[in-house]
């Protein structure tokens, strides 16, 4: 188990359950060491890092991966805040380009075209923990919407 710093303790909830996502896929221990901060490095793109990118690439699996891990993440705080079971679905083009779908029952609660996947990240930990929430916030107001379909 990693060793947890001061930071690491005032995580917000939604950036605990993507730390929880990011560890879950380590089946031979390579992240163990690593502390929640130090996993969570891949996923900020700040101003200088995303000006290295190229405006148009291909996304690379590890990339995909980390978007993966961050919609996995939003699907659980769903299903931890609503006791039903969300499941993330994408389709990506190779340059980059396609549609990030979450389903609960048979309602959609996130619908979201991605585009420029190859810059996928975000300014800062709060960032994260501010757009993850703010999905999960949408996807509850549909499940509260459309009930029947949700449990369906």
């Amino acid at each position: 188990m990693a060793k947890a710093n001061d930071n690491e303790l005032n995580l917000p909830p939604f950036v605990r359950e993507l730390v929880a996502q990011v560890r879950a896929q380590d089946s031979y221990g390579v992240w163990e060491g690593k502390s929640d901060i130090e996993l969570l490095e891949p996923f900020i793109l700040d101003k200088e890092k995303r000006a290295e990118l190229p405006m148009i690439g291909d996304p690379d699996p590890d990339t995909l991966d980390r978007l993966a891990r961050f919609y996995s993440a939003v699907a659980l705080q769903i299903e931890k805040r609503c006791g039903l079971i969300a499941a993330p679905v994408s389709q990506f083009s190779y340059e980059g380009f396609g549609r990030m779908v979450l389903t609960c029952g048979r309602l959609v609660v996130i619908n979201k075209t991605l585009r420029d996947v190859h810059r996928f990240g975000f300014p800062s930990i709060e960032d994260i923990a501010r757009r993850g929430d703010a999905l999960v916030d949408e996807a509850l107001q549909w499940i509260e919407r459309f009930p029947e379909a949700a449990r369906a």
